[in-house]
């Protein structure tokens, strides 16, 4: 059982910003800036491509408006959402979660970017294995 497990069911508190159904939204103890948020399902996956549609689709129509009310209490204009998968891609909490970070002067979330080049010959190989997998 993961810490969000123990905060879903209540047996760990937390500073609960929303909740419904099957999403869960709380500050983080450990804030990259003032007004950070994790966003949880309720159900229980390790990652992203786990979740069924239902709880990726009850996240999806409440993380605007999350970002929003995160923007409006802090005041912030620009913010990150960050969501990790796997322990090689930085995941601490294997239980889907999703971070808004709002970016306040220089505090929030520093990304560095190691940009590549895409081949035309890999793009269409990419493109065709990716369609045969949906």
């Amino acid at each position: 059982m993961t810490i969000f497990a123990k905060i879903i069911s209540g047996e760990i508190p937390c500073h609960r910003v929303y909740e419904d159904q099957h999403v869960l939204a709380f500050l983080d103890i450990g804030p990259v800036s003032d007004g950070h948020l994790l966003v949880i399902p309720k159900e229980a996956r390790a990652q992203l491509d786990e979740l069924s549609d239902e709880s990726a689709a009850a996240i999806g129509r409440v993380l605007p408006r999350l970002a929003r009310a995160v923007m409006k209490a802090t005041g912030a204009t620009s913010y990150n959402i960050l969501q990790n998968n796997g322990a090689a891609a930085h995941q601490a909490v294997m239980h889907v979660h999703f971070h808004i970070i709002p970016r306040i002067g220089s505090a929030g979330l520093g990304v560095g970017w190691n940009a590549g080049r895409l081949d035309a010959s890999r793009a269409g190989e990419l493109v065709a294995k990716m369609q045969a997998a949906l």
